[in-house]
């Protein structure tokens, strides 16, 4: 929450925009034209795509519209999971959480920061949630609409990262680091997850 009051005194003068335009269309059009699909899935993963883009995109900030009365967009961490929370420990000074990595800084709204921090059953999640908000709110308020936007987030960053490892293959630490990807294999998983997120998007959000 105090990163994020930081965050909302300014935008970003050169960092882009989490949204549907940035995290699946410019994506899925780099993976199409330069055939990193297996071939025999390509069309059922282009299918899914655009069923989860419909889904995706009835949400306004999703289409970076920044209407009045929409929800608020701000400068976020953009991959905030706990491993990329560090704690110092209590005997040394600054003792507590440090945020690492920032390089998928980007504009959006709040819930991208904290939807990666939840896991387990949906019980599992709603609970969670809630004492993740109650902290949260002791230092700056949350828009609940945001709830609904966790699975929609969730549903981009699976094809931004495709997109991320396959346009670093040439850097040869990609293939030892990663050596699942680009198999047939790995695309049919996407679009099973694809086909998961697409369900997901149509059930009742999250609640705190």
């Amino acid at each position: 929450a105090r990163l994020h009051t930081v965050g909302a005194a300014a935008p970003f003068a050169h960092r882009p925009a989490l949204d549907a335009n940035t995290f699946l269309r410019e994506p899925r059009q780099w993976l199409l034209e330069h055939e990193a699909i297996a071939p025999e899935v390509r069309a059922a993963w282009t299918r899914a795509c655009d069923e989860a883009l419909s889904l995706i995109e009835a949400h306004a900030v999703l289409r970076g519209d920044d209407g009045p009365g929409g929800i608020a967009r701000l400068r976020l961490h953009g991959d905030c999971h706990p491993g990329n929370i560090l704690w110092t420990p209590e005997d040394q000074p600054g003792a507590g959480p440090h945020f690492v990595d920032l390089d998928d800084a980007r504009t959006g709204p709040a819930v991208q920061d904290l939807w990666m921090l939840l896991s387990g059953e949906r019980a599992q999640r709603n609970r969670q949630l809630g004492a993740l908000l109650d902290g949260y709110e002791q230092v700056r308020d949350f828009d609940r609409r945001e709830l609904a936007l966790i699975e929609p987030l969730r549903t981009l960053r699976l094809i931004h990262y495709s997109a991320w490892i396959a346009r670093r293959w040439d850097d040869p630490s990609f293939p030892l680091n990663f050596p699942w990807f680009g198999s047939r294999d790995y695309w049919q998983g996407q679009v099973d997850m694809l086909t998961e997120q697409i369900e997901a998007m149509q059930e009742a959000p999250l609640v705190a």
